[in-house]
This record gives structure tokens, sequence and C-alpha cells, in this order.
């Protein structure tokens, strides 16, 4: 009911009467009042005057009433541990597909191998839960979907240059724009849930911290509206979901890609290898070519580009030497 007086609301330039809406609404005008004063305390400047309620002004608030028909799907929390960690318990429970999880503050944010994502004010942190059915084996692609989605979102809906940095991050220029994690759960070999995290640094000032990341606010010049953003992006999410872990996936991930014909280094778990990156396969997989002319291929790691695009391959640092675990 909070949508629907919101969206009579805006239509009307001036105000609206309390008889108006509630004929509108096939509410009672107490049941409006109750309803107007519920979105005062969120935040909405509505004034109220004889002639009945204007808005004057919004928060930029992701409440689940600004999402129309996705309003039961989406869970917004003022503060959390961590929009993951709500979204797998909602996962166990048996929530649905396109379940999403909204914050506008973590205190625990995630990022890749254990890292903590800052979540300041202004930023964009969300979980969407999704449900493929697909063995383990493929469902890697979602996140290289997500990645791929969120880059043509931002290319076409703000006009800014996204790239995708493998396996997670969305770059502008060299400088961090946002981050993805995901986190499955499988039984044999049928996937439960994939849950895909992602953080945007919108209208929050990440260089304080972090110089080498950036924000919507800096590169377009205006504030951005969050709640918008995250409707454009789940419905062009969920228009093509259907085709998340087809192997064209990764063809379009590869559009977006930054790191394809970079020197990089990666970082996992078995040691450090250095080499020209020079594909993804089918998996996601990086595959590098080492100084020695070596191929390997990475599935999981951290990677950290070494040099402009179009370099050669670099080389471990001379005072370096590799250790690779048996």
């Amino acid at each position: 009911m909070k949508g629907k007086i919101l969206t009579l609301l805006r239509q009307d330039s001036q105000v609206i009467s309390g008889e108006a809406l509630s004929a509108e609404l096939g509410i009672s005008r107490v049941s409006v009042w109750k309803h107007i004063q519920a979105l005062r305390q969120a935040g909405y400047d509505i004034a109220g005057t004889a002639k009945g309620y204007g808005l004057k002004s919004e928060p930029d608030t992701p409440f689940g009433w600004e999402f129309g028909a996705r309003e039961n799907q989406i869970f917004y929390c003022d503060r959390v541990t961590s929009t993951m960690d709500v979204a797998r318990t909602l996962s166990r429970k048996g929530c649905p597909s396109m379940t999403v999880v909204v914050a506008d503050r973590q205190t625990r944010g995630r990022g890749r191998l254990k890292r903590q994502w800052r979540s300041q004010v202004g930023g964009l942190y969300f979980t969407v839960v999704t449900r493929p059915a697909v063995g383990p084996m493929l469902a890697g692609r979602l996140n290289f979907y997500a990645a791929a989605v969120l880059a043509q979102t931002l290319d076409e809906h703000l006009q800014v240059a996204a790239r995708v940095k493998w396996p997670n991050d969305i770059l502008v220029g060299e400088k961090k724009l946002c981050g993805l994690l995901a986190e499955m759960a499988a039984e044999g070999d049928q996937v439960d849930f994939v849950n895909i995290g992602i953080g945007i640094n919108v209208n929050n000032a990440p260089q304080t911290s972090e110089p080498q990341a950036t924000d919507l606010k800096t590169l377009v010049g205006r504030d951005v509206s969050r709640k918008h953003l995250l409707a454009v992006f789940l419905d062009r999410f969920e228009s093509e979901l259907a085709q998340a872990t087809e192997p064209a996936v990764i063809e379009r991930w590869k559009r977006y890609a930054a790191t394809l014909q970079r020197s990089v280094k990666v970082v996992t778990t078995r040691g450090t290898f250095y080499g020209k990156a020079v594909d993804v396969d089918d998996q996601g997989g990086l595959i590098i070519v080492e100084p020695s002319g070596a191929r390997r291929t990475v599935v999981y790691g951290d990677c950290f580009h070494q040099a402009p695009a179009g370099s050669e391959a670099c080389a471990p640092p001379p005072h370096q030497t590799r250790k690779i675990d048996p």
C-alpha cells in the first residue's frame, strides 16, 4: 500500500486529498493517514494541508515497496553483518529465486579470500538468491553472468565505461567500482542455491581509505539513485537468468573484460603466478601464458594487473622466489 500511495503522490505535482487516495486505493482515510505517517517516519517528506497530501522529497533508500511487483522479494535492512549472511539463512529456509537482501550498512561485509568489504553509507550492498537447475560445475558461470550484466547496466544506464577484472571486480580505468562474491550450496549433483553478493560504490567516498577505488557520484558528477540502479539491474539480471549458465555467458563476459591481453600476477593458495592473460575457458578459469611459454589455467585466485593493456607478459621480480605447494 505504501508503494501505491507513493505512486499516486508522484503523479500529482501539487497535492492529492485523503478522500481521493481513499477512493483510489479502496481503504479508509484513517488507513491512508497511518500509511502516510509510516512513510514520514521512513524519511519521506510528505506535507499535509487542508487540500491533501504532497510529496516534497524522498530518501534514496531501497525499501521493498519501491520495487513494485518485487516488493515481497526485497528484504531491506538498515544495518546487518552482511547481506550474504541474511541471504544464506533465507535460502536455507526455502526462499524463492530472485529474493534480494539489500542493506544501507554492513558491519562485516565480505570480499574474496576472507577480506572485509568496507560498507560506507551511500553505497549499494545487496545479495541476489538464485536457484539454477544445474550441477556444481556449471554454477560458477552465474558469477560471470552477474558481472557482465552489471557492467552492461552501468555502461548503458549511466554511460560509465565499466569493465570486468577477473574474476569478479568491476573497474573504471584501473580503479575499483564494484565487487562481486558468490556462495553456493549443493546436494550431490544438484545445486540448491547460488547467492551473488554485490557491493557498488555509489554516493560514498571510498577514496578516503582506498585510493585505488572510485564511486559513481565522482564518475558522473551527480548523486545517483541507488534504488533506481538496483531496479534496473534486477530487471536486466532476471530477464536472461534462464541462460545464465549457458556457454555463451563466458563470451558475454569477455566483451567487458579488462584482464585479457594484460600482464598479470595471480595469487592462489598454491602460489603466485605471472604471465599474460590470454583467455578464459568455458568454466571461467583464467588462462595465462607464463614467461617460459607454458600455459596455465587458474580456477580460483586474486588477479592483479601489472601493466597497461597490450603489453607483453611480465616476469616475476628478480628478488622473488615462487613457491608452489605439491
